[in-house]
């Protein structure tokens, strides 16, 4: 088994090779999304029932945590603090379309009312299956829904990025050139490392969503920013561009490893109804992510990553591959997920309430 999961990767990897030389600027995750997806259907069985471990998953979130966090300053608090109310109105919309998204589910399909909501609620795939748990929804539909959505927004914004050029690509908040290379470089890398997993920790205590991105990019960007101001420089890591190669390699593979086909058996119609209104909520981001960059003069790359329904490490890891404005598309990413903790759950439990009321009033009618 061993032996086959490396060379699961190799080949889901061969793809992602094949797809960087066309030029994609997201080549390597979406070929390897692409490759592992395609063996886990003809093979089902070739890395088991449980697909690649999960901690594949976790290395690949904290290497672009470490990644996001050495970029973090103080311009996406201005940023906030200029233009607050159009982005906290742009999220609110992004739930109440989500909402919309998963009536539509429920009234045209056989899923129940808490899975289609939770199902199209853009909280990502870590999140929201585990709320599915919590009030007795079908936790492997929600999943699924999940992954489409995020597969179909990891498609559609590189393609609609290269196709319309509304503005130039964001400057990025900190230069990616590299500096020559220094032996404290090194050290520094192994001090931000310690910093990521203990930020996991405490992410985890907290109960944050994502805690292995979210964890780690908060910690080191707060010992990046207060360690630059004491020494009155920028602290340097040794973080060559082929470490956010194989951050998209390992996520990709870890969630294409999932796939099987009997997790589609029975769900055609399902599946028709959620792909077309995901298409609908990705458009309607894209609408959304318009107004807020004509209005704030953010760039409409950044605009649309922050806004896209598609996770915080999917987005994230798209908008470091695109040279968009990372910080700002994590922050807006992470404010999204924190609203939908607090302000769904209360919502679902409304419904939820009002579904079981209903049903037993139907059958003391009966």
């Amino acid at each position: 088994m061993e032996v086959n999961k490396w060379l699961f990767v190799a080949m889901s990897s061969a793809g992602g090779f094949l797809l960087s030389l066309t030029g994609l600027s997201i080549g390597w995750m979406l070929g390897t999304l692409i490759t592992a997806a395609l063996i886990s259907f003809v093979k089902p069985n070739f890395l088991g029932a449980k697909g690649t471990p999960k901690y594949w998953l976790y290395i690949g979130q904290c290497i672009l945590g470490i990644e996001l966090g050495q970029k973090i300053n103080l311009s996406v608090i201005t940023v906030f603090q200029q233009h607050w109310a159009v982005i906290v109105a742009m999220l609110l919309l992004s739930i109440v379309f989500s909402l919309i998204s998963g009536f539509a589910l429920w009234k045209f399909s056989r899923t129940d009312m808490m899975t289609s909501f939770l199902g199209t609620a853009p909280g990502g795939m870590s999140a929201m299956p585990a709320m599915a748990e919590e009030v007795d929804a079908n936790t492997a539909i929600v999943s699924i829904i999940q992954t489409m959505r995020v597969f179909l927004v990891i498609f559609i914004i590189p393609i609609v990025m290269s196709a319309l050029i509304f503005h130039p690509p964001a400057q990025p908040v900190v230069e990616t050139a590299a500096p020559p290379f220094e032996w404290n470089q090194l050290l520094w890398t192994a001090i931000l490392a310690v910093m990521a997993y203990g930020g996991y920790h405490l992410g985890k205590k907290l109960k944050s969503p994502a805690p292995w991105l979210i964890g780690s990019m908060v910690a080191v960007a707060i010992v990046q920013s207060i360690s630059s101001t004491f020494v009155g420089h920028d602290m340097v890591a040794f973080w060559p561009h082929s470490v956010m190669v194989i951050s998209q390699v390992i996520i990709a593979v870890s969630i294409g490893s999932h796939f099987r086909k009997e997790m589609f058996i029975g769900l055609k119609q399902t599946l028709s109804v959620a792909f077309i209104g995901t298409i609908v909520f990705i458009a309607a981001m894209f609408v959304c992510a318009y107004v807020v960059s004509k209005v704030t003069g953010i760039a409409f790359i950044t605009a649309a990553l922050a806004f896209a329904p598609g996770g915080v490490a999917e987005m994230a890891t798209t908008a470091v591959v695109l040279d968009a404005d990372s910080t700002f598309v994590v922050a807006v990413q992470v404010l999204r997920i924190i609203a939908i903790c607090l302000v769904m759950p209360p919502i679902y439990k409304l419904l939820h309430g009002w579904e079981v009321r209903k049903e037993v009033h139907s059958h003391a009618s009966a």
